[in-house]
């Protein structure tokens, strides 16, 4: 059911969104139906402690949830493959909700919780935030056995204990996507047990990182001054029909296999009336990397005692209704104090059968991606066993890439962990390749424009993903004759114009994180026809688009809408740029002009003298829901796409800023309990005591401030939306306000801090939704990141600490760190790749200087100086084409 029908036919306004005659509500004026109208009750002044917004700048330690603080029971952190469901690694370390059978239901733990909004209890459900409101908790939803276990001898005393909460006097989980890390200490216990643990994960490598499977690096350390005799044991049910499989409906089978440097176990079933296509029908499988592993294919590991260690079985079976545990126990060894034994396993499923609901979809017949690839879940983890070392280590090279840096952790941690989205049953890859996606899981289908148009993440770190649905999707399926991108590709009938701008701005970033220009001129025809079905939504001809059609708000608004009309320029900007590379003039004249005129008169008919607004249709007036006068989130939405994507400047600076600073006055504020109590109507995506920007605000406390005839999606305007949130705070970053980006930021990881919800698990319309990935798009301007990878261009400006900075970054065919020093004497910078390859002709810096001298791997290399305006362009004539491992040092005076 389309999101707008659900909210509307479930009544989730219903509770109150025209009755604010209720008692307790803030005194405010009547509308023109003579409904009592809130009044606007954001304070202004923030209250908050400089000491506590200095904090937010420093380095700090990796966030860290603990047993000894309750923190544990509600972190889920996707822990498969991209696109392969949703597997949680837990607080402590063990997987949870095992979301791969293919479940048709809404939201990661389906259900409807009574919330009190401080009026009256409503019934939320998944899309409503019944996650925010209620988290799943990771003791009732552990559908397979599974587990580690390490077994301590010395001094004449046998320890056994799982890798579970219980057994420990102390667990802590560090939040570091995609590898977590899971210390387990006791104080009678003469070993420490590091895990860590995540999907394959490898920017830029799609293939690799979309495999069905979960890598588990276990260390024991010897903390005692005496020797230590240990070893490690992990157990994987059988997962194969685990749902639907009933007695007599067939039988489960467990078998053992040694491999070149592995040992695994393959789990299967034979259904007894020989149908494999139930959506639980499939495969899973442990696999011990290494040699001398011991299975056994019928283990019972409760309670887990020495012999479980030891105990072999080459082969097992049993009926269909069950249970059948498989575990591998690597061999033991001996550890002299400091000394450590590592262990390291794979879990791996294979169910290949998408959905019904994906029915529309022709990709879909043939299943999914990676079961094209792989026959069942042994050949996954066969597949991972013989690479390990290259894709665990190349995992674990992203991660200490990411990680170090000069930037906040929470900072790093909060911006990239939405990148899970993608690690989840929110995400499918089909066989032929394609890439789809819902808004949240399994709610709003069709990889709606509107939605993943915010999402900066996979854009930089998976760009292939992007550019193929481009080609794919919105450049193929879903392109109508006159140039319209339907919204939901097969799933609709009609464009969106916020989506229209938002993909034409997502092809010009797709080409920009290209190695050469033949995605751009494989796709130019297309592409010309998209930006022509944008710019005639003007119908007046003064570059501000004034066609009513839907927008991300799940409404047609109508008259001249400053967020879409921005937005519309900034895309504009970029067709401008793209047609000049195409060298098609007369094109990028007309863009040009669009720009010209657009930016003018949005400046001088759309600013109201503090921020922007939605100027009426002249003829239909105030009639139908719309922002107006009102303090909208995405006002200057359009300019915050230009930083992403390296357009420049769009239109008036101070007015710009002004907007921004009338978001932090009017929409900002650390407790939204008030504001939510007294404008009823909205989705619990943020709760009493906690911080937030609110997405449409009524400074003005004007009467029908939103519309005479308001409509069910006004209960938007007073939510909290973690992706729209992120946006504005990408922004303020880039316009040096560095405070409030940080604050905003720091408000949405407290409110997923795990002591009370989800960390790993932005909320929307259902569980990691789409639109959270514009976090990553925070991280791009705290960097001052700019490319264009057939420019060869390369560029950092830091917001803050450019005395001392150093971050990851990704490129077309590479990624690695740029590092830069600056003090009396100049500026030293330096580029490690370390991963891939990156072609450099340009790299432009933020900062003054006459000389400079660059060498790679200590070798010379031509190098000149164009420095303007505080800006210095590094020249590399000819182009560098840095390896992986090399080195560029770069000394500016």
């Amino acid at each position: 059911m389309e999101r707008r029908k659900f909210i509307r036919q479930t009544g989730i306004v219903a509770a109150g969104l025209f009755s604010l005659r209720l008692t307790g509500l803030a005194q405010g004026r009547k509308n023109y139906s003579g409904v009592l109208v809130p009044q606007h009750n954001i304070p202004v002044d923030k209250q908050l402690d400089p000491s506590w917004i200095r904090s937010l700048y420093e380095r700090g330690q990796p966030t860290l949830y603990t047993k000894a603080k309750n923190e544990l029971r509600y972190i889920g952190m996707p822990a498969g493959g991209l696109h392969t469901g949703t597997v949680y690694l837990g607080g402590d370390g063990r997987l949870w909700l095992w979301s791969i059978f293919n479940d048709e239901r809404e939201g990661i733990d389906p259900k409807t919780v009574l919330w009190n909004d401080g009026v009256s209890e409503r019934n939320i459900h998944n899309r409503d935030g019944a996650s925010y409101v209620e988290p799943a908790i990771a003791a009732n939803h552990r559908v397979l056995e599974q587990g580690f276990a390490v077994l301590v001898e010395t001094g004449g005393k046998t320890q056994v204990l799982e890798l579970k909460e219980e057994d420990w006097e102390e667990v802590s989980f560090e939040a570091t996507y995609p590898v977590a890390t899971v210390r387990y200490r006791h104080r009678q216990v003469p070993v420490e047990v590091t895990l860590n643990a995540g999907g394959i994960f490898i920017p830029l490598d799609a293939d690799n990182s979309g495999m069905p499977a979960t890598i588990f690096d276990i260390s024991i350390k010897n903390i005692s001054g005496q020797p230590v005799h240990a070893a490690v044991a992990g157990w994987f049910e059988n997962g194969a029909r685990k749902i639907t499989a009933k007695k007599g409906g067939g039988e489960k089978s467990n078998t053992a296999t040694n491999g070149t440097g592995y040992t695994q176990i393959s789990s299967t079933f034979q259904p007894a009336d020989g149908k494999t296509d139930q959506p639980d029908a499939g495969t899973t499988c442990i696999t011990y990397i290494g040699m001398g592993a011991i299975a056994n294919t019928h283990a019972n590991p409760w309670p887990v005692q020495v012999d479980f260690f030891t105990a072999a079985n080459g082969k097992a079976s049993t009926n269909a209704d069950e249970k059948l545990i498989a575990s591998i126990a690597g061999p033991q060894k001996q550890l002299a104090a400091g000394e450590t034994l590592q262990a390291q396993f794979v879990l791996s499923w294979h169910f290949n059968h998408p959905l019904k609901k994906t029915d529309r979809l022709k990709d879909a017949a043939a299943g999914y991606h990676y079961g094209s690839r792989f026959a069942d879940a042994a050949a996954v983890g066969t597949y991972i066993a013989q690479r390990f070392e290259t894709l665990w280590g190349n995992t674990l090279r992203w991660k200490e890439t990411y990680y170090d840096a000069t930037l906040p952790h929470w900072f790093l941690e909060r911006t990239f962990l939405n990148i899970g989205t993608l690690a989840t049953a929110n995400t499918y890859r089909f066989a032929d390749g394609r890439f789809w996606g819902w808004e949240g899981v399994n709610a709003c289908e069709g990889t709606c424009t509107h939605v993943w148009q915010y999402a900066q993440a996979m854009g930089r770190i998976f760009p292939s993903l992007e550019s193929d649905t481009r080609q794919r999707t919105d450049l193929g399926i879903a392109m109508q004759e006159d140039g319209g991108i339907i919204f939901r590709a097969e799933y609709e009938s009609r464009p969106a114009i916020d989506g229209q701008a938002g993909t034409i701005l997502r092809i010009y970033r797709e080409h920009q994180m290209s190695a050469n220009d033949q995605f751009l001129r494989q796709n130019w025809p297309q592409i010309k026809k998209a930006v022509s079905f944008m710019l005639a939504q003007d119908k007046n001809g003064d570059g501000m688009t004034d066609t009513p059609m839907e927008n991300t708000l799940d409404a047609v608004w109508e008259g001249e809408i400053a967020w879409i009309v921005g937005l519309c320029i900034a895309a504009a900007r970029a067709a401008e740029y793209m047609a000049r590379e195409m060298k098609d003039t007369a094109f990028a004249t007309r863009c040009k002009d669009y720009v010209e005129k657009g930016s003018a008169n949005m400046s001088k008919h759309l600013f109201n003298g503090e921020y922007f607004i939605h100027r009426p249709d002249q003829l239909q007036g105030r009639k139908k829901l719309g922002s107006y006068n009102t303090c909208h989130i995405d006002q200057v939405y359009g300019q915050s796409w230009a930083f992403q994507a390296g357009l420049g400047r769009l239109w008036d600076r101070e007015q710009t800023r002004s907007a921004l600073r009338a978001l932090w006055k009017y929409n900002f504020t650390m407790d939204v309990g008030p504001y939510i109590k007294t404008h009823l109507g909205g989705r619990p995506y943020a709760l009493a005591g906690e911080g937030g920007m609110i997405m449409n605000t009524n400074p003005r406390n004007e009467a029908a401030a939103y519309g005479e005839n308001a409509t069910w999606q006004l209960g938007y305007f007073h939510e909290c939306m973690s992706g729209f949130e992120h946006q504005v705070a990408s922004h303020m970053m880039a316009e040096e306000m560095t405070d409030e980006a940080l604050i905003l930021t720091h408000a949405i990881h407290d409110r997923y801090h795990g002591a009370k919800r989800n960390p790993f698990n932005e909320i929307e319309c259902s569980d990691h939704y789409a639109r959270a990935m514009a976090s990553y798009g925070t991280f791009i301007t705290a960097c001052g990141f700019e490319y264009h990878g057939p420019k060869g261009y390369l560029r950092f400006a830091p917001a803050w600490g450019r005395e001392q900075f150093k971050a990851p970054f990704t490129a077309a065919a590479g990624w690695g760190t740029f590092q830069q020093q600056v003090n009396n004497g100049g500026m030293h910078c330096s580029i490690d790749l370390r991963y891939g390859s990156l072609q450099l002709q340009t790299l432009s810096l933020h900062g003054t200087g006459s000389m400079v001298a660059a060498t790679v791997n200590g070798k010379k290399v031509k190098a000149t100086l164009q420095a303007s305006g505080g800006n210095m362009n590094i020249l590399f004539s000819p182009a560098l084409i840095l390896q992986e491992g090399e080195n560029l040092q770069i000394q500016l005076v």
